[in-house]
């Protein structure tokens, strides 16, 4: 049913929980989980974050946190693959989603309403909005 399962990652707690979704899907599905973290970069003035130095130091935390997921989380068997880019999370993983031939994405998400969602928003919400690819959505 599913071949190629996308797991985007921030980093934070959240994404443990949709690990677990997602590593049991890879394995039940005999699939390949692709761990995808993002390097966000700041939308306000000046250079917060944007200078080479920087942005290789955050790549790295991204792989690091990337491959945790992995190690903690792959049975035996499962291939995994790790990926880090830089961009908007929701448009960078709607493209990652076309570009891997995922299958099935597999996100976190916060419960927010009101004030707050309509503010932040939610970048699963943007994903499911953004692409045809089915997207399983493990509230926190």
């Amino acid at each position: 049913m599913y071949d190629t399962i996308l797991l985007p990652t921030d980093g934070s707690e959240a994404t443990t929980d949709a690990a677990i979704h997602a590593f049991s899907h890879a394995e039940q599905y005999d699939a390949t989980i692709h761990v995808l973290s993002i390097v966000e970069l700041s939308s306000g003035p000046g250079t917060a974050g944007r200078d080479d130095e920087e942005l290789d130091r955050r790549r790295r935390e991204r792989m690091a946190a990337a491959e945790r997921l992995v190690e903690a989380h792959a049975a035996e068997g499962v291939d995994s693959t790790t990926a880090v880019r830089v961009g908007s999370p929701a448009r960078v993983i709607a493209e990652y989603m076309t570009e891997a031939g995922v299958d099935l994405a597999v996100m976190s998400t916060r419960a927010r309403s009101g004030a707050k969602r309509f503010i932040f928003g939610s970048v699963t919400e943007q994903v499911i909005q953004a692409s045809d690819t089915p997207v399983l959505a493990v509230q926190r």
